[in-house]
């Protein structure tokens, strides 16, 4: 019985965890331990991509790889194992781990009070835990035993003279299996420090810290927060063979996860799209000017800054058009707070982050958080919390060279603006034909709560705004 206990806590499954909220699966994008490698609490030991975001899961506790289930590329359903460790050292022989815990005999004895099992508490990743104690406890070795006795499912025996000869391996049918993983532990931070990593965007639980007792610091967040080198993009199409008149690519991840919201939203909010071409001459000028402030010294200022203020400025004059069409309590629920989404595309399709409380923001932390939104976004690190919220949207289609388009809504979002393509273009100004630089917006809104009048002020103010950009202060 000891021996079934000792061989249950020493190899650990590390399960498939749900990385969003209900997400059932997950495809395996690259692998960074191999069969033999040494790993230790909070290390990442690979990255999936979800149907919202690639994301790098960390393991929860120390040993060495033993087995690997899947492959790179593979979708795993959550919940299942997919990496074995051995919890005990790196001395584990050559046996195949089992994959389902053995029942305990029913008469078997309580085990001793004097040294309780480590309890961690339930974990989502990226989502915490429940208070837990707020310091770790050393980890307790095993005792030296020969290898034979844990693996062959005997107890270990009193200490034999070296020239014994090891127990005889049992059937393969008494083999000992694994015992289920244990969840993660609540990440140690002070309460300033998860300020911090919340202010950035980071998860505490995939830093690995380096203060006393586990308890991750400043440092360890700033650390996290550094941009990493970009990973290889996943292929959006698999590779024709010689020849080939078809290549067919499987539709998951970001890519399913896009279509099946877009199918939802043109077939439930029925979709209004109005269109205002107008001169923005002022505003590049004004962009132009703002580059070589002090106050944007290394922010990147860019049309879309002044476009994404502009919304936000003819939000706050047409209030009503900033909510969401609740179904099921047959309400319209009007917002006070704007989480303004960007449309990015990224090498694994389009995706949604938007700026927490945009409507808060001076017009330098505006032009960092877009900064910082869209370099998050093309190096596929985009956290699930990022893209969830979202009020209104901006998409850029100018910057493919396109005048203009039919955006379709985020599901649960009232109105989403295009902004195309800036071009020089005989104007009238003045009185005067004259070379000035024109655009289309476009605005996309739900029917059902925005009508033809409101949607008509908000697109109307956000090119006024754009066409004379002093409206940015007397406006607001």
């Amino acid at each position: 019985m000891t021996t079934v206990t000792a061989q249950a806590q020493r190899f650990r499954e590390f399960r498939m965890p749900d990385v969003g909220e209900g997400l059932t699966e997950a495809e395996i994008l690259k692998w960074y331990v191999a069969v033999g490698d040494t790993v230790h609490d909070g290390m990442v030991i690979c990255e999936v991509e979800t149907a919202k975001a690639a994301v790098e899961l960390p393991i929860p506790y120390d040993g060495v790889v033993r087995e690997i289930r899947f492959d790179e590329g593979t979708t795993v359903d959550v919940g299942t194992p997919i990496i074995v460790v051995d919890a005990g050292g790196d001395e584990a022989g050559p046996e195949t781990v089992p994959a389902q815990p053995a029942p305990e005999p029913a008469a078997a004895e309580p085990a001793p009070a004097a040294e309780p099992a480590a309890k961690r508490e339930a974990v989502l990743v990226g989502y915490g835990v429940a208070p837990s104690s707020t310091t770790r406890r050393p980890r307790k070795q095993p005792p030296a035993a020969p290898v034979s006795a844990p693996l062959n499912g005997h107890e270990a025996a009193s200490p034999a003279p070296p020239a014994s000869p090891a127990a005889p391996a049992a059937p393969e049918s008494q083999a000992v299996p694994a015992a289920p993983a244990a969840p993660a532990e609540r990440p140690l931070a002070k309460p300033p420090v998860r300020k911090l990593a919340k202010e950035l965007g980071i998860d505490l639980a995939t830093v690995v810290p380096t203060g006393p007792n586990g308890v991750v610091t400043r440092e360890d967040i700033r650390a996290a927060a550094a941009p990493p080198a970009p990973l290889p993009a996943a292929p959006l199409t698999a590779p024709a063979a010689a020849g080939a008149r078809e290549t067919r690519t499987p539709i998951k991840g970001v890519r399913r996860a896009t279509a099946q919201a877009m199918v939802a939203s043109a077939f439930t909010a029925p979709h209004v799209t109005e269109f205002v071409t107008f001169d923005i001459t002022r505003t590049m000028k004004l962009v132009q000017e703002l580059k070589e402030d002090r106050a944007f010294v290394g922010l990147k200022v860019s049309p879309l800054l002044l476009v994404a203020r502009a919304l936000l400025v003819a939000i706050r004059r047409n209030p009503a058009v900033n909510a969401t069409w609740d179904e099921d309590a047959q309400e319209i629920v009007q917002k006070s707070y704007v989480n303004l989404g960007i449309a990015a595309a990224t090498p694994r399709g389009l995706i949604v982050p938007n700026i927490k409380d945009a409507q808060d923001r001076t017009l330098p932390e505006l032009a960092a958080a877009l900064g910082e939104l869209v370099a998050t976004a093309r190096e596929g690190k985009t956290a699930p919390a990022d893209m969830q919220g979202g009020t209104v949207t901006i998409t850029n289609v100018g910057v493919f060279g396109v005048d203009t388009g039919t955006p379709i809504l985020n599901p649960g979002e009232s109105a989403i603006l295009a902004f195309g393509a800036v071009k020089l273009q005989p104007w009238v100004h003045k009185g005067k034909v004259k070379p000035r630089h024109v655009t289309t917006l476009a605005l996309s809104f739900d029917h059902r709560l925005v009508d033809g009048e409101l949607g008509s002020k908000v697109l109307a103010d956000v090119a006024a705004i754009l066409e004379q950009p002093k409206r940015l202060i007397t406006w607001a």
